[in-house]
């Protein structure tokens, strides 16, 4: 308007008027005068306005009828030239606005009559145009006058004009509408008027309209009744109109104006009301159409549908659907399933091209399809339009490859081509066939069953670019080429994908963001409001809405897209194409996934999935999931449309060969290009949507596995996939298309795998998940056949628990729960394999990766990951334990120092090695057990040692390799040495965790629970250590034992200070006594066989070579340990309580040891006994180690000839362990030899002593081959135990005790040897010696009787009980003792018959007699000592000596041993001596009488000795012996006969007879002579005589006792006298010439001597001492003597001359009778 209204505007305005009128008056000056004048009088009018105003152009604006009338009256003349230039000048006006309403309505009028005139039609519609669009001034009769105007020239002859007219009515139309628009913007701001009445049926009812709405109402009405035939309301003075134009009209106001019908009732109205009805109206004829049906059916006939105005009815129909779809939904429904069925197969070609076209419009409006789906298929009751609308796509597709299309099948490829590039408007090549040099390049086109459809370039992507919908100026169909509808339909389908999915994905980010902002915002609480609160929920209320929209938008599509866009995939032969439409399905997926619609996920993965794989490939996952689809056949319109499976011929390059992974191939598939891309997209899909996939990875995994199997690709190290040879069958081929290939599908494949680390936690989950089941699947296929099994799914864990290291606790238990349960335990070795490669090199990874916090720190995820290295340990397959200790062993070097709490299940995979699984396992386990040991005690926790302890323990009970075994016992003493070490260290730490334990334990209410509890921990530790070694301290294998035998008792030894003293309670019983009851339940049941070698060639010492003697040597080495330890302990054991009963079980462990029917252990155990009595050996001064004596390890005494086990070690330990014992007993450290004073103690040794003892020496009741008897080392080490210990019980040893004593020294003696130890044992039978047990019976009794010497009066009653022990020992020199029924030898035949080789139970009694004659020794000894006692008095000692030596003098020359009488001559000698004067000090007492007798016969026994000498006993021996029986004559003559007064009478009596009988020669003379020679006794006879002689009368008589001893010899003197003289006589007179034997001549000599002697004595003693009898016997002898001087020998004459003159005393005269035998006479007889 500015530049209009300017003054140099309206001055060239009114000069340019004025000018006009001029030339008005110039034109008309001639013809038409009216006219001139009136052009005239409008200058002057014009120049009058220009002088008076000075707004010029609103003055002329109001006088404009006046100015205007001039070039009206021209117009009227019809003339051309003036109408052109009047129109022109008016046209001036017109664009200046100074034309009033009512000039305007004039000038209207003016035009009309032109136009009905037909002139100047094309400067009249351009007058029209410029009246009605500079301004307003033209309305309502005026206007539609205008626009009628307009209308009747677009229907005149002329084309020009014709189509000027179309374009001023199109514009005219806006015009009107755009005015409006204006009005509406001006009023915006004013308030509402009152809304129109709705349903107001009356049409003209438009008085709420203000004006220019009101025209547009009019003139819309009209063209709707125009449209449909009806006359106008407005428009009046219409002549014609055709209705292409009309619908042409409507439909560019409704797309140009949506806004007037939307904002204005009333004209919502109109559409509703006249509009959608003529629409529907004007489509019956295609609705009812069906192509080929034959008139003659119907009864009336069909209009056949009419190309023009059946494509505007849809560009109409397009425009109502996308601008007016709120106001008519149900229209709409109407409209749209209108369009649905315009795609029927039986519709003409053009009419489904059309249909097609429009469907694509909407197709690319996501929003506005979204608002159908909210409209329709979410109603109830509503038809499912938008599912239609893709079904039909879909079955359009179909149709168009099942159906030969009836279009202009002529038509060739290179026309189709060109007319396809004639319509793109795009800037894509033209993909038709080019012909060159013969060949041809294959159009892209769908192939499917023989149909053939080429795909055209039809529009670009994402715009409904239409073709044949803008078709305006076609009045027949065209002919739709080929492919047309169907390039179309499949970019459709494309858009439709496309737009719904970004559009759903766009709002569900935006809700997605929005949630989070919110849910961020109040989880501030000081921030959240209730208001935020409300907004929230409001949110989530709309987000609820929005999803609920969504899903049905999927939800109604799928089924359509899916199937449709199969079948394309399938038929798809052009690369470009196949990638759309995988894509698209790609896409779909997707999407489902993010709205968690499952099953048409699955179904759309299913899609690529079977894409992927060769055509009928048998894939269950993949047929269950399309059973399942199929069967959900959907219809539309009562059609049934299946899902269409893919067709088998291909159509593609083959670009691999391989094998299918099934049970039992058969034969090769092949892979197309099109396989391998659908793997591509499969990939992708996997690549980057993989958070949505959830259970459908199963589908897209399982396809991949079976993909890469046919392309052979194999896993390597971490679980990447590399091409390999194929294991078996037919090599795979590859292509070098795919060959090149490989690598990068390769790479995805991983690729797809590490980025599951961006997945969230549940997707990762759902991965994990379609891996193991997966993986089932292989597994379930490589049972019972050792086929190569598919390793992908354990490879692709693997990848994926690497990749996912940093929140590997959420995929932990699922992905190694499959590995261990299902993988490594299947039986084909590949997949054990790859399981256990697997699953160790995650744990490896774990254990590597740097978490966040550190795995120090967090102990729990630590742990979790070492766990399944533990529990593979419940798998057997020994390859599998291979790996894991493999494994372990690589752990250990990595990580060893940073295990910590994983410690106990590391060390529990070690232990978990069983016996049985083979020496390469177990090596290896034990390899790790050493690196350990050696590197590892100082890091691990100190709670873990004791898993150490158990782990090196269970190695040592392995029996596959003796050496791991002994290796293991190593072990645990180093670790004996580290815990006493680190002792201080270890003690605290596990104090700490004590306390923790503890009170977890109080908080829970439970006990605390551990071995050896109430015991420290470190106490407890020591204590597993040592329950272990007693586990393998009675191993089956003797090595073994022995070995850990040697280490429990040294660790003990060189330890146990360390623990604390009531832990030493435990030691004693828990292990110690706990192992010796194992080994004596082992030693007494073990096998007695012989054992032929011992493994290999290693031959076996006869001491070892049965079962149980090997035990015997482990018992040996237990009890010798155990005592040891009591030994040295004493002084930690003794405070304990119990100690009294732990000393009586060790000594039943003993005593059952030394009554064991083996001798080595046996004569073991009494070392023990010896040892806990403390025997020690003293150590010299110069020996002494310089420790405290607590360390002193005692050696045993060495008793016969073995010694005592020596220690594997010494332990010479100097660091703190005084201090440590300084603990126990105050400052000092204990002497060992500290005698216990608990008597107690010491009596149940006694009383084992005395069992021992008696068990083994009671003689065996039946005699056989197999009786044992003890040994002699055994019984010598059994006595020589009491001497020590009964220093011990000496105060209360009792009689009985004694008694009991004398049992066993007795028995002990008794016992026999074998014949083949007699060498060894006994000396040679010549030596006179003792053995070692005689000795040690010997010094028993020694030492008691030396005790009873010193002890109490009341001890002193023992002595006779000790000298009938010793007296019993003395009888054993002639009477061996028996041994039960035991059948025995005497020493000296065993050795004479030592050549014959006796049988092995042959047994051989001792040489008793020196034993026995120094049992005689000790006797006399004490007897020396004791005569005087009470109790020998008493208990009449001295006569049991002399009953005891009489056997011996009785045997004399017949006793075994020449000396034992000899001995006991002395002995009885001595014994007499000292015991004879107490006898007669006690002779009142009568505690002697019966000696008396005794002594007698014994004197008798051995003077007059019924035994002979031996035939070889030389003169001196003989000799010799005569001297001794002269010492018996000369003791009687000094001990006895002096004292004939205390002695009784038949004693004396005895005696003198006994005498007698010595002093006669009483050999008989049968003899020869030189026997005689030898035997007579002259020195004997003679002391005999002579005695008999000095006691027949003595001087002092003292009591009528000693004169009758005087008498008795007086007598038997003579009467000796006499019979010797008469003998020899007789002897003389016999002999002849002969001179008679020496004996006998001395005797006679003597007897001469003798009488001479005794008349002498008889002169000179008083006289009434002599008998008168005597005297008588005196003279009696001299007639005798006369006789015998006729002898011839000289000596005997000398000796009878003698004997002769003392008779000359008797020679006197005779007296009387009486006188001679008077006893008063006797003196005077003398003396006369």
């Amino acid at each position: 308007m500015a530049g209009t209204s300017s003054p140099e505007a309206v001055k060239k305005l009114l000069e340019n008027m004025q000018g006009d009128l001029r030339g008005l008056s110039l034109e008309c000056r001639k013809k038409f005068p009216p006219v001139k004048e009136a052009a005239e009088s409008g200058i002057i009018k014009v120049k009058t306005i220009a002088a008076r105003n000075t707004d010029i152009l609103a003055a002329l604006k109001e006088n404009s009828s006046e100015v205007v009338q001039p070039f009206l009256m021209g117009c009227g003349t019809k003339e051309p030239k003036i109408t052109q230039l009047c129109l022109a000048a008016i046209q001036r006006l017109m664009s200046h606005e100074v034309v009033s309403e009512a000039a305007a309505g004039n000038i209207i009028n003016m035009l009309w009559q032109l136009m009905e005139n037909s002139l100047e039609e094309l400067k009249l519609l351009q007058t029209v145009l410029v009246l009605l669009t500079t301004n307003t001034v033209v309305h309502d009769e005026a206007l539609s006058k205008a626009i009628v105007l307009c209308f009747r020239l677009h229907f005149t002859k002329d084309n020009i004009t014709n189509n000027t007219a179309a374009a001023t009515v199109r514009q005219v139309v806006t015009v009107v509408f755009e005015r409006v628009v204006a009005e509406d913007e001006r009023y915006k701001d004013a308030v509402d008027q009152p809304a129109a009445v709705q349903g107001n049926s009356n049409r003209r009812s438009v008085s709420t309209l203000k004006p220019c709405a009101k025209d547009a109402y009019m003139l819309f009405q009209d063209l709707c009744q125009l449209v449909n035939a009806d006359a106008p309301y407005w428009l009046v003075g219409m002549t014609e109109m055709t209705r292409t134009f009309g619908l042409e009209l409507l439909e560019s106001v409704l797309n140009d104006f949506p806004q007037v019908f939307l904002q204005h009732q009333e004209f919502s109205f109109l559409l509703k009301e006249r509009v959608c009805p003529l629409v529907i109206k004007l489509f019956s004829p295609n609705i009812k159409f069906r192509q080929g049906s034959t008139t003659s059916s119907s009864p009336a006939p069909v209009e056949k549908p009419y190309f023009p105005i059946c494509m505007r009815l849809l560009r109409v129909v397009s425009v109502l659907i996308k601008q007016f779809y709120s106001l008519l939904v149900t229209e709409c429904e109407i409209f749209l399933s209108l369009l649905v069925k315009f795609l029927d197969a039986d519709k003409p070609q053009w009419l489904r091209a059309v249909a097609v076209e429009s469907i694509h419009r909407l197709c690319v409006q996501p929003q506005l399809l979204r608002s159908f789906c909210q409209s329709y298929d979410m109603k109830q009751h509503s038809t499912k339009v938008f599912r239609d609308i893709v079904n039909a796509l879909g079955s359009f597709i179909q149709s168009l490859f099942l159906v030969p299309s009836t279009g202009n099948t002529s038509a060739t490829p290179n026309q189709t081509g060109s007319n396809a590039s004639g319509n793109t408007g795009s800037a894509q090549t033209n993909p038709g066939v080019l012909g060159m040099g013969g060949g041809a390049t294959v159009l892209p086109a769908f192939e499917y069953r023989g149909t053939w459809i080429p795909i055209l370039n039809v529009t670009v992507q994402g715009s409904a670019k239409a073709t044949y919908l803008e078709m305006l100026d076609k009045v027949e169909p065209p002919t739709i080429p080929e492919g047309y509808a169907m390039s179309v339909a499949f970019h459709c389908l494309l858009d439709l994908v496309r737009g719904i999915t970004t559009m759903i994905e766009g709002e569900l980010g935006e809700a997605e963001t929005v949630i989070q902002t919110t849910t961020e915002a109040t989880s501030l609480p000081a921030q959240s409001s209730e208001q935020d609160l409300q907004s929230v929920s409001d949110q989530s209320e709309k987000e609820l809405v929005s999803r609920a929209v969504w899903e049905e938008m999927v939800n109604a599509c799928w089924c359509g897209l899916l199937a449709a866009l199969s079948l394309l995939l399938d038929a798809s032969t052009d690369e470009a194409a196949t990638e759309n439409i995988l894509k698209a399905e790609l896409t779909m997926a997707a999407l489902c996934g993010r709205l968690g619609l499952v099953t048409s996920r699955d179904a759309f993965i299913t899609a690529i999935c079977k894409g992927s794989l060769p055509p009928h490939y048998a894939l269950t996952v993949l047929n269950s999931t399309t059973a399942a689809l199929s069967s959900k056949s959907y219809s539309i319109q009562g059609q049934n449309v299946q899902m269409i499976s893919p067709s088998s011929e291909s159509h593609q390059q083959v670009v691999a060969v391989g094998q299918p992974l099934a049970l039992q191939p058969q034969g090769t598939v092949m892979l197309t290009s099109k396989n391998i891309q659908c793997m591509r997209t499969l990939l992708n899909l996997a690549h980057f949507h993989g958070a949505v996939l959830g259970t459908s990875w199963q589908l897209v995994l399982a396809t991949l596995q079976h993909l890469v199997w046919i392309l052979g690709l194999k896993p390597s190290v971490g679980g990447a996939l590399k091409p390999g040879r194929a294991v078996e069958g037919p090599s795979t081929v590859l292509t070098t298309a795919v060959m090149t290939d490989l690598p990068s599908i390769s790479s995805m494949i991983s690729k797809l795998f590490e980025n599951s680390q961006y997945l969230d936690d549940v997707s990762l989950h759902h991965l994990i998940n379609a891996l193991c089941s997966l993986s089932l699947e292989a597994m379930d296929m490589a049972y019972g056949n050792n086929k190569e099994p598919s390793l992908f799914a354990v490879a692709k864990l693997l990848e994926t628990g690497l990749v996912n290291m940093r929140r590997i606790e959420i995929l932990w238990r699922p992905l190694t729960g499959h590995l261990l349960e299902k993988v490594c335990q299947h039986p084909n070795s590949r997949m054990r394999e790859w399981g256990a490669e697997a699953l160790t090199s995650l744990i490896k990874a774990g254990l590597t990766f740097r978490h966040d916090p550190p795995l120090s720190q967090n102990q729990r995820l630590q742990l979790l990951l070492l766990n399944p290295l533990k529990e593979l340990s419940n798998i057997s397959h020994p390859d599998i334990r291979i790996k894991q200790l493999e494994c372990v062993l690589q752990i250990l070097q990595s990580q060893g120092d940073s295990l910590g709490p994983g410690w106990p299940l590391v060390l529990g995979v070690m232990g978990a090695i069983q016996s049985d699984q083979g020496e390469s396992l177990i090596r290896t386990a034990f390899q790790c057990l050493q690196l350990v040991v050696t590197d590892f005690l100082p890091t691990m926790p100190c709670t873990c040692l004791q898993i150490v302890v158990e782990v090196a323990g269970s190695f040592g009970l392995h029996n596959q390799e003796l050496n791991i075994s002994l290796t293991s016992i190593g072990l645990l003493w180093n670790i004996s040495d580290y815990f006493f070490q680190r002792g201080e260290i270890i003690e605290k730490e596990l104090n700490k965790e004590e306390a923790v334990l503890q009170k977890q334990a109080e908080e829970k209410g439970v006990m605390l629970n551990r071995p050896f509890h109430p015991a420290s921990p470190f106490d407890c530790l020591w204590l597993c250590l040592y329950a272990k070694l007693g586990e393998l301290c009675v191993d089956p294998r003797p090595a073994v034992r022995k070995s850990a035998g040697q280490t429990l008792f040294s660790t003990i030894g060189a330890h146990g200070t360390l623990l604390q003293h009531s832990t030493w309670h435990t030691v004693i019983w828990k292990v110690l006594f706990h192992l010796l009851d194992r080994v004596r339940e082992s030693s007494t049941t073990a096998d007695k066989e012989k054992i032929e070698s011992g493994g290999g060639n290693i031959l076996i010492h006869h001491s070892r070579d049965t079962a149980e003697k090997q035990w015997a040597e482990t018992w040996v080495l237990t009890l010798a340990g155990v005592a040891r330890i009591f030994n040295t302990r004493r002084y930690l054991l003794q405070p304990l309580g119990d100690f009294s009963q732990a000393w009586d079980v060790l000594l039943d462990h003993i005593q059952s040891a030394a009554l064991s029917k083996n001798n080595e252990v046996s004569l073991a155990a009494l070392k023990s006994f010896q040892e806990i009595l403390q025997i020690v050996s003293p150590v010299r001064d110069s020996e002494k180690p310089e420790t405290p004596p607590a360390i002193n390890v005692s050696v045993p005494l060495v008793v016969g000839t073995t010694t005592a086990p020596s220690l594997g070690r010494s332990f010479m330990r100097t660091d703190s362990i005084g201090e440590r014992i300084g603990r126990y007993n105050g400052s000092e450290p204990p002497a060992i030899t500290d005698e216990i004073e608990d008597l107690n103690l010491w009596w149940a040794a006694w009383n084992s002593w005395y069992r021992i003892g008696s068990e083994s020496t009671r003689p065996p009741v039946t005699c056989d081959k197999l009786t044992f008897i003890p040994s002699q080392p055994f019984l010598t080490a059994l006595i020589q135990i009491f001497p020590a210990l009964y220093q011990h019980i000496k105060t209360g040893f009792s009689m009985d005790d004694l008694q009991k004593l004398g049992v066993i020294l007795h028995g002990a003696v008794s016992v026999p040897i074998s014949s083949d130890a007699s060498p060894f044992i006994l000396p040679s039978y010549t030596e006179a010696v003792l053995t070692s047990l005689q000795e040690a019976v010997l010094t028993a009794l020694d030492v008691l009787q030396k005790a009873i010497c010193v002890g109490s009066e009341g001890m002193q009653i023992m002595y006779p009980a000790i000298f009938d022990q010793l007296l019993a020992f003395v009888e054993f020199s002639c009477k061996p003792p028996q041994y039960g029924q035991l059948e025995t030898k005497h020493i000296a035949n065993a050795k004479y018959n030592q050549i014959q080789l006796f049988a092995p139970a042959e047994w051989v009694a001792l040489n008793y007699v020196p034993f026995a004659e120094r049992s005689l020794e000790v006797v006399v000894d004490l007897y020396q000592k004791t005569a005087c006692h009470k109790a020998v008095v008493t208990e009449k000692v001295l006569q049991n000596i002399i009953k005891t030596l009489r056997i011996p003098l009785s045997l004399k020359y017949s006793c075994p041993s020449e000396s034992t009488w000899k001995l006991a001559v002395s002995s009885l000698l001595k014994v007499l001596s000292i015991g004879l004067p107490v006898a007669r000090q006690h002779a009142s007492s009568g505690k002697f009488d019966s000696m008396w007798p005794e002594l007698a016969n014994t004197f008798e026994d051995f003077l007059f000795t019924k035994s002979t000498p031996p035939d070889n006993l030389s003169i001196q021996e003989f000799q010799k012996n005569e001297s001794i029986d002269v010492e018996v004559v000369q003791l009687i003559s000094t001990e006895i006969l002096p004292y004939a007064n205390f002695i009784p009478k038949e004693f004396v009596g005895q005696i003198m007879t006994m005498l007698n009988k010595g002093s006669i020669h009483s050999q008989s003379s049968s003899f020869t002579e030189a026997e005689i020679d030898i035997r007579m006794r002259e020195e004997f006879s003679k002391v005999c005589f002579e005695t008999l002689l000095q006691f027949s009368f003595s001087n002092k008589v003292t009591t009528p006792q000693e004169g009758y001893i005087s008498r008795m010899a007086l007598s038997v003197l003579l009467k000796r006298s006499q019979d010797v003289l008469h003998r020899y006589i007789e002897d003389e007179r016999l002999s002849g010439k002969c001179p008679l034997p020496r004996q006998q001549v001395t005797e006679i000599i003597f007897v001469l001597k003798a009488v001479s002697t005794l008349i002498d004595s008889l002169k000179k003693t008083q006289p009434e001492n002599v008998d008168s009898s005597t005297w008588a016997q005196v003279i009696a002898l001299y007639p005798t003597l006369v006789e015998c001087i006729t002898c011839s020998s000289s000596e005997v004459c000398s000796a009878l001359k003698e004997a002769l003159v003392p008779f000359k005393d008797f020679m006197h005269p005779p007296a009387a009778k009486h006188a001679m035998f008077g006893p008063s006479q006797e003196p005077e007889l003398q003396h006369t």
